[in-house]
C-alpha cells in the first residue's frame, strides 16, 4: 500500500518522468498507428522499428555520447532510409511489398546488431545502456528525454489534427483523393514521416522488438468498438495512454519487471478483451448473431414447409404431426422440435393432440417466405439468365434476408408475376 500511495502521489520525480513519458509515447504512437493500420501497412511500422538501430549506432559513433536528440535524429534518418529502400525495391523489381519489408527489416537490423556489438567492444564508457534500444528501458527516462518526447508527441498530434481530412481520405479511398486533386504522394510522405517519428520516439520505452505492438495494437483494439474514425483515434489514444500508465505502475510495484514489455502486455490484454466482447464485431457477439440467424432460418424454413404442405390440398390450417413434417424435409430432430416450440410460444403455431397448425400470423409469415423464395427465383432467371434448375439454392438463402423494401422493388420490376420459373403459383396477401 505504501508503494501504491507513493506512485499515485507522484512525489518522486523519476515516477513523473516514467509515467508521463510512457503515456506520451503510447498515445502518440497509437494516433499515428491508426492511419498505418487503416492503410494496411502494419508491417511497415515493424520494419521501421527494426531499421532505426543502425542510425542510433552511427549517431553514437559520431558524437560519442547518448544525447537523446542526436540519437533520435540518427534513428529518424535510418528509418527514413529503410522506407526509401522498401519503395525502391517494390517499384523497380518483381518483389512484393511483404517480401521487401522483410528483406529491408532483416538487413537493417543485422547491420544495427553488428554496429552495436562494435560499440560495446570499443571501450567507450558512454555506451552503457545503449543496448536498451533493443528491448526498451522506460524506467531510465530522465527530464531531457521527456522534453524531447513531449515536443515530438505534440508535433505528431498537431500534424494529424491539421491534415485529418486528407489522411482520412487517402486511408479509405486513395483513388478518389487523386481525382479531387489532393497531392496524394505528398500526403503519403507526411504520413510516412509521422510513422517513422512515432517509431523513433517509442523505441526508448519498448525497444525495436516490441514497437510494432505500440503502433498497431491500440487502433486494432479500437476498431472493434467503433466505425467512426474520429472516435477511433480518441479511443486508440486512450488505450495507448492507459497502457503506458498501467505498464509504469506494474513495473514500479515489481521493479524486476521492465516497463516496456508490461505496456505491451496491457495493450494485448485490452485487445484480447476487445476481440472477445466488443458489440457487433467481437467473437462472442458474432457467435450470438450467427446463432440467432440459424434459429431464424430454421423457424422460417419450418413455416415455409408447413405452408407448402397446405398448398397441396389448400388446407393451410390443418393440424400436422411432428413426424409428418419431418418426412418432407431433412431436419435434425432436435432442431425441428425446438423450432416448433419456439413458433408456438411466439404465436405462429397452435398445438393439440393431432399436431401443429398455423395461426393467422404464422400463415402470413409462411406465405411471405414462400413468396420471397419464388420471386427471387424468377428474378434470377429473367434478369441474370440463370437456368431455372440452378436458382433454388440461392433463393433458399435470400428468402430470409430480403427486406420489405426490396420485396416491393422485386414485385414492381417483375410486374407482380403470378408464377415462378417452375410454373408454381406465387402467393400474395
Amino acid at each position: 500500500m505504501n508503494d501504491i500511495w507513493t506512485f499515485f502521489s507522484f512525489q518522486e520525480i523519476n515516477i513523473v518522468y516514467v509515467v508521463v513519458g510512457s503515456v506520451l509515447l503510447s498515445a502518440s504512437s497509437a494516433i499515428v498507428g491508426t492511419f498505418t493500420f487503416l492503410r494496411k501497412k502494419s508491417l511497415v511500422g515493424d520494419a521501421v522499428a527494426h531499421s532505426v538501430l543502425p542510425g542510433v549506432c552511427i549517431a553514437f559513433f559520431i558524437i560519442g555520447t547518448k544525447n537523446p536528440l542526436a540519437l533520435i535524429i540518427g534513428a529518424f534518418l535510418s528509418g527514413w532510409l529503410s522506407m526509401i529502400c522498401i519503395d525502391f525495391i517494390i517499384k523497380n523489381s518483381k518483389i512484393k511489398e511483404d517480401t521487401a519489408v522483410g528483406l529491408v527489416l532483416s538487413v537493417f537490423f543485422g547491420i544495427g546488431i553488428l554496429l552495436l556489438t562494435s560499440i560495446q567492444h570499443s571501450g567507450n564508457e558512454e555506451q552503457a545502456g545503449l543496448d536498451s534500444f533493443l528491448f526498451g528501458k522506460a524506467a531510465a527516462l530522465v527530464g531531457e528525454d521527456l522534453v524531447v518526447f513531449a515536443s515530438t508527441a505534440l508535433v505528431l498530434i498537431m500534424v494529424v489534427f491539421l491534415f485529418f481530412k486528407e489522411f482520412k481520405l487517402i486511408s479509405f479511398d486513395e483513388s478518389f483523393a487523386k481525382v479531387v486533386g489532393l497531392p496524394v504522394k505528398r500526403l503519403e510522405l507526411v504520413l510516412t514521416t509521422l510513422t517513422v517519428l512515432a517509431v523513433v520516439i517509442g523505441i526508448q520505452a519498448v525497444g525495436v522488438v516490441l514497437m510494432a505492438a505500440m503502433l498497431i495494437t491500440p487502433p486494432a483494439a479500437a476498431r472493434y468498438w467503433t466505425d467512426n474514425l474520429s472516435f477511433m483515434l480518441l479511443l486508440a489514444a486512450f488505450i495507448g495512454a492507459f497502457s503506458g500508465f498501467a505498464g509504469a505502475f506494474i513495473s514500479y510495484l515489481a521493479p524486476s519487471m521492465p516497463t516496456g514489455p508490461w505496456i505491451v502486455m496491457v495493450l494485448s490484454l485490452i485487445a484480447l478483451i476487445s476481440f472477445l466482447i466488443a458489440p457487433r464485431k467481437g467473437i462472442i457477439a458474432k457467435y450470438w448473431q450467427q446463432r440467432n440467424y440459424k434459429i431464424k432460418f430454421t423457424d422460417e424454413n419450418v413455416l415455409k414447409l408447413i405452408y407448402q404442405l397446405g398448398e397441396k390440398d389448400k388446407q393451410f390450417f390443418e393440424n400436422r404431426s411432428t413426424n409428418f413434417i419431418a418426412q418432407h424435409r431433412l431436419f435434425q430432430a432436435k432442431d425441428l422440435k425446438n423450432a416448433l416450440y419456439r413458433l408456438y410460444k411466439e404465436g405462429y403455431l397452435t398445438k393439440n393432440n393431432s399436431g401443429w397448425a398455423f395461426t393467422k400470423e404464422g400463415y402470413e409469415r409462411g406465405q411471405r417466405i414462400v413468396r420471397l423464395h419464388r420471386l427471387w427465383e424468377l428474378y434470377l432467371t429473367e434478369y441474370l439468365r440463370i437456368a431455372p434448375d440452378h436458382v433454388h439454392d440461392d433463393a433458399e438463402t435470400m428468402e430470409h434476408i430480403i427486406t420489405p423494401e426490396i420485396e416491393k422493388q422485386l414485385e414492381h420490376r417483375l410486374q407482380k408475376p403470378k408464377y415462378d420459373p417452375h410454373q408454381t403459383e406465387i402467393p400474395y396477401e
